[in-house]
């Protein structure tokens, strides 16, 4: 494919365009009457490169019809700008080639139709709002007949072949915008040939000084490469007998260079650390064939079992199906590919597929798009949305099971509580604990591929709205949303009467009784609503009282305290800050502060807990996190085996960087010489390589990288 996508790149005549669409396709009178309605209604009209504008549809079409054998999307693809760039209208367009066609190009014109100014998004971030909105026009276009989303990914694809001629700032702006929306749509549509020429691409204007260091480093080092793999080819066909095996055949190319790129970042490497830089693929007759050449290699070879993955017997949920391996040869390792010509044509073309050969001998099942109707298209809140549905887009799966064998695929990091909900709604509210491969765990364990899961239930409903940002499934974040929005308004409410309360306990335990204030939920947010809100119970006090207690006045000034990242105002004196064990709120989750004495003890907003203590009227203070920015990162450790080390690190951390532990897991194998410790941590420090040389000094580092690369 990407060979081929090169190719169409050199074309910038109509003659040239129309001769690839033909090679193609065969040009029948309905093709070639689209074709000459195509040229004239763009004619005069000509690309920022100077080239006319027709080249571009009619290369669209051509990729179209390298990719599938629909008619439908092939003239699609030719009439796609017609109806936005043109005079002509969609009514012509049903009149002369029909309603499907039709459907296809009014979805792809309505892509173009919603603007931005539709929707108000001052308050977020715009890089992110403006992904989201192009994810919500696209698949509120195409939830009716998934052609759109393909037709509009060659059309994607075409643009970004020929961005050079665009100024470097819209190069950038389009290939993040191709990075976060569209190669997504195209990985969850298994389009994986799509799909990496659009991440590579992207690559190479997001990143060009990163593209530039991985394109030289494989061209400096091919021949020594080359060689090492045609001599592990060499053995793997001895292996095989493909000889004597006339249906094997073994391909190997070099891997694409963003995934190599994500590589490093994952496991805070250089390129000379990469120790696969290659993968190797082996096609099949059927399927009872891959697994016999499993068995020849692994008997052969030595595989890396923790990299494993038999996706023919369980499928991806876009319809993959290959066996990965990973072998051992020379000191080197090589990832191999196991799959059968059907399987490879699914994981090339992906849904495309489809069409591509639904009229030959292949196999192939219907495409799976059952996510796509499940979204929430009309969430008024366009960052939940995104996040919604780049949760759906970019998820990793793993693969689980019911105890009568059923089997649920669940995004990568899914917990019990997940699993719950994925079974019924009913079930997740009213869960209580799990069981995991027999043995009782709480709701919130994560779960790996290969768990058996049973979930136990009580009678009654309990709203875990703290929960909300720990679970990874859309199902379960909007049945916890929807049970908590009634909650979440009674919380503003009891948060800011106790937090006035508190302020004038001394003077009356129930001022609000008393004097009663509108608007009272703000007071947790908006800290001159709160000042506002104090001055005049003050002025309304002391006019109730004696002409005595008017000139001595009343003393309720507040006094800002920091520590750590936690800021909060209160009238009497804090002495420290801590955060209860219950819900364990992270950086920058909605928190509420309660006063016990002197100390400041942090909730999550929609802790259980807090919202008996609310309604026990106990003493809550004004409590928000600072507005120092803090940087995550990730990492895992080897350590020595013995009694300290683990603390001997976590105060070094303590120490050079202030460092605040979010996550720990250690000592899986306590009879290892080594332990293998897993720490999420957040410090106030953006340079990575300082983080990383700053940990090394007490513990060798396997995997480091920050939580804001480009991984996440």
């Amino acid at each position: 494919m990407e060979k081929y996508l090169l190719n169409l790149k050199q074309i910038n005549s109509i003659e040239g365009a129309i001769d690839c669409l033909s090679k193609e396709i065969q040009i029948t009178p309905k093709i070639q009457e689209c074709l000459d309605f195509c040229i004239d209604a763009h004619q005069n009209q000509f690309r920022k490169s100077g080239e006319p504008y027709v080249v571009h549809p009619i290369l669209v079409a051509a990729i179209a019809a390298h990719n599938s054998s629909d008619e439908a999307m092939v003239l699609a693809s030719l009439l796609h700008d017609v109806v936005e760039d043109t005079e002509h209208t969609l009514e012509e367009v049903r009149d002369m080639y029909g309603e499907d066609v039709a459907k296809i190009v009014d979805g792809l014109t309505k892509i173009t139709e919603i603007r931005y100014s539709e929707f108000d998004y001052s308050h977020g971030n715009e890089k992110l709002v403006r992904s989201a909105l192009t994810f919500r026009k696209i698949l509120i276009a195409s939830i009716d007949d998934v052609r759109v989303l393909i037709v509009k990914l060659f059309d994607r694809t075409h643009n970004m072949l020929t961005l050079d001629a665009l100024a470097q700032e819209k190069q950038q702006r389009i290939s993040e915008e191709t990075l976060l929306v569209y190669a997504a749509i195209a990985h969850r549509l298994g389009m994986s040939a799509i799909k990496n020429v659009l991440e590579d691409i992207s690559f190479s204007y997001i990143y060009p000084d990163e593209y530039k260091k991985i394109d030289d480093y494989i061209k400096s080092h091919q021949t020594q490469m080359q060689e090492s793999l045609d001599k592990f080819v060499t053995e793997l066909k001895l292996i095989l007998d493909v000889e004597n095996a006339k249906d094997i055949y073994i391909y190997s190319r070099v891997k694409h260079y963003y995934s190599i790129f994500l590589k490093m970042q994952r496991k805070g490497i250089s390129i000379e650390e990469v120790l696969d830089l290659y993968a190797l693929r082996v096609i099949t007759k059927d399927e009872l064939d891959c697994y016999s050449v499993l068995g020849k290699i692994h008997t052969t070879l030595r595989p890396l079992i923790s990299r494993f993955k038999d996706y023919i017997a369980i499928p991806k949920e876009n319809g993959y199906q290959t066996i990965h391996t990973t072998v051992f040869h020379d000191t080197k390792i090589f990832e191999i590919q196991i799959r059968t010509l059907d399987m490879h044509k699914v994981a090339e073309y992906g849904v495309a597929a489809h069409w591509k050969y639904k009229s030959g001998a292949s196999n192939l099942k219907e495409p799976n798009l059952k996510w796509l109707h499940t979204l929430e298209v009309d969430n008024d809140n366009i960052e939940e949305f995104y996040d919604d549905t780049k949760n759906e887009l970019f998820r990793e799966e793993i693969v689980v099971y019911s105890p009568r064998g059923d089997i649920f695929r669940m995004p990568r990091g899914s917990c019990a509580y997940d699993f719950a909900f994925m079974i019924h709604t009913d079930l997740g509210y009213k869960a209580m604990d799990c069981y995991i491969n027999t043995v009782k765990k709480p709701l919130l364990t994560e779960l790996k591929s290969g768990d058996i899961i049973s979930i136990n239930t009580q009678n009654k409903i309990v709203p875990r709205c703290s929960w909300y940002n720990i679970v990874k499934t859309n199902k379960a974040k909007r049945s916890i949303r929807t049970i908590c929005q009634s909650r979440q308004k009674k919380v503003d409410t009891l948060n800011g009467r106790n937090i006035i309360n508190t302020i004038f306990s001394k003077y009356n335990s129930n001022i609000l009784n008393e004097f009663p204030m509108k608007n009272i939920s703000k007071v947790p947010y908006n800290l001159d609503h709160l000042k506002n809100t104090k001055k005049t119970i003050e002025n309304m006090f002391l006019q109730s009282q004696g002409l005595f207690k008017r000139i001595s006045g009343i003393n309720v000034k507040l006094k800002e305290y920091k520590m750590e990242n936690i800021v909060t105002y209160s009238n009497s004196p804090v002495s420290s800050i801590s955060f209860d064990h219950c819900c364990h709120p992270k950086l920058n989750d909605d928190i509420i502060g309660f006063k016990s004495g002197k100390i400041i003890v942090v909730h999550h907003k929609m802790c259980e807990n807090a919202y008996t203590k609310m309604q026990n009227n106990e003493p809550m203070v004004f409590t928000r996190w600072s507005d120092d920015k803090f940087y995550l990162y990730k990492m895992v450790v080897s350590l020595p085996n013995r009694r300290g080390e683990l603390a001997r690190l976590l105060t070094h951390l303590s120490e050079n960087d202030e460092a605040t532990i979010l996550f720990i897991e250690y000592g899986k194998d306590r009879h290892s010489d080594v332990q293998y410790c897993t720490i999420d941590f957040e410090i106030k420090n953006a340079n990575v390589d300082k983080v990383k040389r700053m940990v090394s000094q007490k513990a060798k580092i396997i995997e480091f990288y920050s939580g804001n690369d480009a991984y996440k």
